[in-house]
């Protein structure tokens, strides 16, 4: 007879449902939680925080999940589940829109306050991952996770024929400080390697353009190879992936504006070289 055993409501969430299922396709086998976990490499506590939804699933969990239940390889693994959840909690839009720039000819990027994603070095990601877990925002599951998002983000960009790269940064993307000195040294040596690349193009938006900057949140333009164009606009808690060309035409003439009163590459580099020396 089980005791204390927790009724579920797999249409609670999402990681309710990935709870609800696991307990039954464990239980579907005679396992105990601690069968499960003995077989996966976790405690059967932590299978139990899975199930309740006290614990949010990973990549890692749902992969051994697969391959203890035999499932990897089909069409409706946890890892599929997993990745289902994943981005359910990432801003709309943003899901489609990686999905579009890993095929992308020519990327367009502009950041305030942080390095974009594509030109991050780990260990600033990671710096900025640990500052989440530690405000409390995301687990530290959650904050792999998201490093390792990047890093797949990353590398998708990695292509035989590479896309066009272009990046306008406001001067605070480079002058915040973000994982103290050696990283910051690292991503600064990054933005330079990055200018060097023939596929590249880096741009420092200055702080003397004051209220000439047209945006003020981050702002992604992709053209793909049959010259389609898109736009994702994010702010803290909204993405918009847009295609309509009434409203991305204007963002990329406002681009263009913001390209023609930045820094040139050249002095872009010779600022990054003379904020390194500071970090050295």
């Amino acid at each position: 007879m089980l005791v204390n055993r927790k009724e579920l409501n797999p249409d609670a969430s999402p990681e309710a449902a990935f709870g609800a299922r696991l307990r039954s396709s464990r239980e579907a086998r005679g396992w105990t939680q601690d069968d499960l976990g003995g077989r996966i490499g976790y405690s059967g506590r932590h299978v139990s925080g899975v199930e309740n939804g006290h614990k949010p699933p990973t990549r890692r969990f749902s992969t051994a999940v697969d391959l203890a239940l035999g499932i990897e390889g089909t069409a409706d693994t946890f890892e599929r589940e997993w990745r289902e959840i994943r981005h359910g909690v990432l801003l709309q839009g943003f899901p489609e829109y990686v999905g579009l720039e890993a095929r992308a000819a020519e990327i367009k990027l502009f950041e305030v306050g942080v390095i974009p994603g594509p030109l991050q070095t780990r260990e600033y990601a990671q710096a900025l991952a640990d500052s989440a877990v530690t405000r409390g925002v995301i687990s530290r599951e959650q904050a792999d996770e998201r490093v390792s998002f990047l890093m797949e983000r990353q590398a998708a960009l990695v292509r035989p024929v590479p896309p066009l790269v272009v990046a306008v940064l406001d001067e605070s993307c480079i002058r915040r400080p973000i994982g103290g000195n050696d990283v910051m040294d690292a991503q600064l040596q990054r933005l330079v390697d990055f200018a060097a690349q023939p596929d590249a193009m880096l741009q420092i938006a200055p702080y003397s353009i004051g209220e000439h900057r047209p945006f003020n949140r981050a702002v992604n333009l992709l053209t793909l190879q049959d010259r389609s164009v898109f736009s994702y606009v994010e702010s803290q808690t909204q993405g918009y992936l847009d295609r309509e060309l009434t409203s991305v035409v204007p963002l990329v003439r406002a681009y263009h504006q913001l390209q023609a009163i930045s820094l040139s590459q050249t002095a872009s580099v010779d600022v990054i070289h003379e904020l390194r020396k500071g970090t050295s």
